[in-house]
Protein backbone atom coordinates (compact mmCIF):
# COMPACT_ATOMS: atom_id res chain seq x y z
CA UNK A 1 0.00 0.00 0.00
CA UNK A 2 1.34 3.50 -0.99
CA UNK A 3 0.45 6.86 0.33
CA UNK A 4 -0.05 10.13 -1.18
CA UNK A 5 -0.79 13.76 0.42
CA UNK A 6 -3.69 15.49 -0.85
CA UNK A 7 -4.35 19.33 -1.11
CA UNK A 8 -5.06 19.56 2.66
CA UNK A 9 -2.98 17.42 4.36
CA UNK A 10 -4.86 13.93 4.14
CA UNK A 11 -2.70 10.85 3.64
CA UNK A 12 -4.70 8.71 0.93
CA UNK A 13 -3.55 5.46 0.40
CA UNK A 14 -3.58 3.58 -3.27
CA UNK A 15 -2.07 0.55 -4.86
CA UNK A 16 -0.90 0.03 -8.37
CA UNK A 17 -0.31 -3.22 -10.34
CA UNK A 18 0.17 -4.04 -13.95
CA UNK A 19 1.52 -2.46 -17.11
CA UNK A 20 0.20 -0.20 -20.17
CA UNK A 21 -2.19 2.60 -20.61
CA UNK A 22 -3.04 3.59 -16.74
CA UNK A 23 -6.51 3.44 -15.51
CA UNK A 24 -7.80 5.05 -12.38
CA UNK A 25 -10.62 3.52 -10.05
CA UNK A 26 -12.43 5.34 -7.84
CA UNK A 27 -15.00 3.13 -5.69
CA UNK A 28 -18.11 4.15 -3.85
CA UNK A 29 -19.35 5.90 -0.33
CA UNK A 30 -18.25 3.35 2.76
CA UNK A 31 -16.27 1.36 0.57
CA UNK A 32 -12.57 0.92 -0.65
CA UNK A 33 -10.73 0.03 -3.51
CA UNK A 34 -11.03 -3.72 -3.37
CA UNK A 35 -14.19 -3.36 -4.35
CA UNK A 36 -12.67 -3.73 -7.66
CA UNK A 37 -10.59 -6.34 -7.59
CA UNK A 38 -12.41 -8.97 -9.96
CA UNK A 39 -11.99 -6.03 -12.45
CA UNK A 40 -8.55 -5.00 -11.94
CA UNK A 41 -7.74 -8.54 -12.13
CA UNK A 42 -8.99 -8.46 -15.81
CA UNK A 43 -7.13 -5.27 -16.40
CA UNK A 44 -4.23 -5.58 -14.66
CA UNK A 45 -2.64 -7.50 -18.07
CA UNK A 46 -3.11 -4.96 -20.24
CA UNK A 47 -3.73 -2.01 -17.86
CA UNK A 48 -1.02 -0.15 -15.22
CA UNK A 49 -4.36 -0.15 -12.64
CA UNK A 50 -3.99 2.54 -9.53
CA UNK A 51 -6.43 2.23 -7.26
CA UNK A 52 -7.27 4.63 -4.29
CA UNK A 53 -9.04 4.77 -0.58
CA UNK A 54 -10.86 8.16 -1.25
CA UNK A 55 -10.58 10.29 2.67
CA UNK A 56 -12.91 7.93 5.25
CA UNK A 57 -12.17 5.08 3.28
CA UNK A 58 -10.57 1.87 3.51
CA UNK A 59 -6.87 2.46 4.73
CA UNK A 60 -7.18 6.62 3.86
CA UNK A 61 -7.00 9.21 6.83
CA UNK A 62 -10.45 10.74 7.87
CA UNK A 63 -10.59 14.79 7.37
CA UNK A 64 -12.25 17.71 8.08
CA UNK A 65 -13.51 17.77 5.10
CA UNK A 66 -15.56 15.47 2.66
CA UNK A 67 -16.65 17.68 -0.35
CA UNK A 68 -16.49 16.86 -3.81
CA UNK A 69 -13.61 19.19 -4.22
CA UNK A 70 -11.28 17.89 -1.77
CA UNK A 71 -12.07 14.18 -3.40
CA UNK A 72 -10.86 14.99 -6.53
CA UNK A 73 -7.47 16.54 -4.85
CA UNK A 74 -7.48 13.14 -3.62
CA UNK A 75 -7.30 11.74 -6.73
CA UNK A 76 -5.19 14.17 -8.65
CA UNK A 77 -2.79 13.54 -5.56
CA UNK A 78 -2.69 9.56 -6.01
CA UNK A 79 -2.05 10.05 -9.96
CA UNK A 80 0.87 12.21 -9.38
CA UNK A 81 2.01 10.00 -7.16
CA UNK A 82 1.83 7.28 -9.57
CA UNK A 83 3.54 8.97 -12.01
CA UNK A 84 0.93 8.50 -14.77
CA UNK A 85 -0.18 10.72 -17.59
CA UNK A 86 -3.65 11.22 -18.49
CA UNK A 87 -5.29 7.86 -17.48
CA UNK A 88 -8.61 6.59 -18.20
CA UNK A 89 -10.74 7.36 -14.96
CA UNK A 90 -13.59 4.73 -13.81
CA UNK A 91 -15.98 5.79 -11.05
CA UNK A 92 -18.50 4.01 -9.43
CA UNK A 93 -21.42 5.52 -7.29
CA UNK A 94 -20.05 8.49 -5.21
CA UNK A 95 -16.70 7.43 -7.30
CA UNK A 96 -18.83 8.26 -10.63
CA UNK A 97 -19.26 12.10 -9.38
CA UNK A 98 -15.67 12.42 -8.33
CA UNK A 99 -14.28 10.61 -11.46
CA UNK A 100 -17.00 13.29 -13.51
CA UNK A 101 -15.92 16.59 -11.77
CA UNK A 102 -12.46 15.44 -12.34
CA UNK A 103 -12.64 14.91 -15.76
CA UNK A 104 -13.39 18.67 -16.53
CA UNK A 105 -10.50 19.56 -13.78
CA UNK A 106 -7.60 17.75 -14.63
CA UNK A 107 -6.10 16.68 -17.76
CA UNK A 108 -7.39 12.84 -18.36
CA UNK A 109 -7.69 10.94 -21.34
CA UNK A 110 -11.60 9.82 -20.73
CA UNK A 111 -14.03 9.07 -17.92
CA UNK A 112 -16.62 6.17 -17.73
CA UNK A 113 -19.15 6.62 -15.20
CA UNK A 114 -20.52 3.80 -13.34
CA UNK A 115 -24.73 4.27 -12.04
CA UNK A 116 -24.15 8.06 -10.81
CA UNK A 117 -26.56 10.17 -12.73
CA UNK A 118 -25.14 13.56 -12.45
CA UNK A 119 -28.74 15.30 -12.21
CA UNK A 120 -29.52 15.47 -8.34
CA UNK A 121 -32.94 15.84 -8.00
CA UNK A 122 -33.92 12.42 -7.64
CA UNK A 123 -31.59 11.23 -5.54
CA UNK A 124 -31.98 14.33 -3.01
CA UNK A 125 -35.77 13.34 -3.09
CA UNK A 126 -34.13 9.86 -2.48
CA UNK A 127 -32.08 10.71 0.91
CA UNK A 128 -34.12 13.68 2.57
CA UNK A 129 -36.27 10.84 4.54
CA UNK A 130 -33.07 9.22 5.67
CA UNK A 131 -31.34 12.55 6.98
CA UNK A 132 -32.62 12.29 10.43
CA UNK A 133 -32.00 8.72 11.19
CA UNK A 134 -28.11 9.01 9.46
CA UNK A 135 -27.34 11.75 11.87
CA UNK A 136 -28.26 9.46 14.54
CA UNK A 137 -25.86 7.34 15.84
CA UNK A 138 -28.29 4.75 17.00
CA UNK A 139 -29.78 4.14 13.74
CA UNK A 140 -27.05 5.31 11.52
CA UNK A 141 -25.81 1.14 10.81
CA UNK A 142 -28.85 -0.25 10.45
CA UNK A 143 -30.34 2.59 7.74
CA UNK A 144 -26.73 2.52 5.69
CA UNK A 145 -27.41 -1.18 5.69
CA UNK A 146 -30.28 -0.89 4.43
CA UNK A 147 -30.20 1.22 2.17
CA UNK A 148 -26.59 -0.37 0.52
CA UNK A 149 -28.29 -3.56 0.26
CA UNK A 150 -31.61 -1.83 -1.52
CA UNK A 151 -28.81 -1.07 -4.03
CA UNK A 152 -27.59 -4.17 -4.63
CA UNK A 153 -30.13 -5.53 -7.42
CA UNK A 154 -31.35 -9.49 -7.96
CA UNK A 155 -28.07 -10.44 -10.36
CA UNK A 156 -25.86 -10.07 -7.87
CA UNK A 157 -23.90 -13.90 -7.19
CA UNK A 158 -24.03 -14.36 -3.65
CA UNK A 159 -20.83 -14.58 -2.87
CA UNK A 160 -19.85 -11.70 -4.67
CA UNK A 161 -22.63 -9.84 -2.08
CA UNK A 162 -21.32 -11.61 0.74
CA UNK A 163 -17.59 -9.85 -0.10
CA UNK A 164 -19.14 -6.62 -0.95
CA UNK A 165 -20.72 -6.44 2.33
CA UNK A 166 -17.63 -7.47 4.62
CA UNK A 167 -15.75 -4.62 2.33
CA UNK A 168 -17.96 -1.77 3.51
CA UNK A 169 -16.85 0.56 6.54
CA UNK A 170 -19.77 3.11 7.18
CA UNK A 171 -18.39 6.46 8.54
CA UNK A 172 -20.84 8.58 10.14
CA UNK A 173 -18.79 11.95 9.94
CA UNK A 174 -17.67 10.80 6.17
CA UNK A 175 -21.29 9.76 4.71
CA UNK A 176 -22.89 13.16 6.61
CA UNK A 177 -19.96 15.18 5.07
CA UNK A 178 -20.33 13.48 1.45
CA UNK A 179 -23.92 14.45 1.28
CA UNK A 180 -23.96 17.58 3.05
CA UNK A 181 -24.65 19.65 0.38
CA UNK A 182 -27.58 17.27 -1.19
CA UNK A 183 -29.33 17.73 1.72
CA UNK A 184 -28.59 21.55 2.77
CA UNK A 185 -29.40 23.01 -1.03
CA UNK A 186 -32.02 23.88 -2.86
CA UNK A 187 -33.11 21.39 -6.02
CA UNK A 188 -32.17 24.93 -8.01
CA UNK A 189 -29.08 25.12 -6.03
CA UNK A 190 -27.44 21.69 -7.03
CA UNK A 191 -28.79 22.20 -10.46
CA UNK A 192 -26.48 25.59 -10.71
CA UNK A 193 -23.62 23.43 -9.06
CA UNK A 194 -23.93 20.29 -11.98
CA UNK A 195 -23.98 23.29 -14.19
CA UNK A 196 -21.14 24.50 -12.94
CA UNK A 197 -19.01 21.66 -12.53
CA UNK A 198 -20.00 20.46 -16.54
CA UNK A 199 -19.57 23.56 -17.72
CA UNK A 200 -17.03 23.57 -21.34
CA UNK A 201 -16.61 19.38 -20.62
CA UNK A 202 -14.87 18.11 -23.68
CA UNK A 203 -13.51 14.81 -22.22
CA UNK A 204 -14.76 11.46 -23.46
CA UNK A 205 -17.34 10.18 -21.39
CA UNK A 206 -18.85 6.98 -20.47
CA UNK A 207 -21.86 6.74 -18.64
CA UNK A 208 -22.97 3.23 -17.85
CA UNK A 209 -25.97 2.29 -15.27
CA UNK A 210 -27.67 -0.56 -13.74
CA UNK A 211 -30.34 0.84 -12.76
CA UNK A 212 -32.38 3.15 -15.32
CA UNK A 213 -31.87 7.29 -14.36
CA UNK A 214 -34.77 7.50 -16.80
CA UNK A 215 -35.66 8.26 -21.05
CA UNK A 216 -34.83 12.20 -20.50
CA UNK A 217 -31.42 11.54 -18.88
CA UNK A 218 -29.45 11.02 -22.42
CA UNK A 219 -30.51 14.53 -23.63
CA UNK A 220 -30.12 16.12 -20.57
CA UNK A 221 -26.69 15.05 -20.02
CA UNK A 222 -25.77 15.19 -23.94
CA UNK A 223 -26.71 18.93 -23.16
CA UNK A 224 -24.24 19.43 -20.82
CA UNK A 225 -21.51 16.64 -21.88
CA UNK A 226 -21.56 16.85 -25.69
CA UNK A 227 -20.67 13.34 -26.85
CA UNK A 228 -21.32 11.50 -24.21
CA UNK A 229 -22.61 7.98 -24.20
CA UNK A 230 -25.86 6.88 -21.73
CA UNK A 231 -25.94 3.04 -21.98
CA UNK A 232 -28.33 0.98 -19.40
CA UNK A 233 -27.95 -2.98 -18.62
CA UNK A 234 -31.38 -3.13 -17.45
CA UNK A 235 -31.99 -5.19 -14.04
CA UNK A 236 -28.23 -4.93 -13.28
CA UNK A 237 -28.69 -3.14 -10.25
CA UNK A 238 -26.19 -0.65 -8.65
CA UNK A 239 -22.99 -2.69 -9.51
CA UNK A 240 -23.19 -3.80 -12.98
CA UNK A 241 -19.73 -4.06 -13.15
CA UNK A 242 -19.38 -6.25 -10.21
CA UNK A 243 -22.42 -8.32 -11.98
CA UNK A 244 -20.69 -9.14 -15.04
CA UNK A 245 -17.16 -7.60 -14.75
CA UNK A 246 -16.34 -9.79 -18.38
CA UNK A 247 -18.71 -7.95 -19.79
CA UNK A 248 -17.72 -4.45 -17.97
CA UNK A 249 -14.65 -5.01 -18.86
CA UNK A 250 -15.49 -5.21 -22.50
CA UNK A 251 -17.29 -2.58 -22.65
CA UNK A 252 -14.23 -0.44 -21.08
CA UNK A 253 -11.93 -1.87 -23.95
CA UNK A 254 -14.45 -0.55 -26.91
CA UNK A 255 -15.02 2.81 -24.93
CA UNK A 256 -11.00 3.38 -24.71
CA UNK A 257 -10.86 2.47 -28.19
CA UNK A 258 -13.11 5.35 -29.51
CA UNK A 259 -11.95 7.67 -26.94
Amino acid sequence: MNHATSADGTRIAWTAEGSGPAVVLVHGITENLRVWDPVARRLAGERTVVRLDLRGHGASERADGYGLAAMVADVIAVIEAAGVARPDVVGHSLGGLVASALGNAYPVRSVANVDQPLALAGFKAMLEPLRAPLEDPATFGPVMEQLMGQLEGERLDPAERTRLRALRRPLQEAVLGIWHDVWVLSEDDLAVLVNQLLEGYRTPYLALHGIDPGPAYVDWLAARIPGAAVEVWPDYGHYPHLVDPDRFVERLRTFWAEA
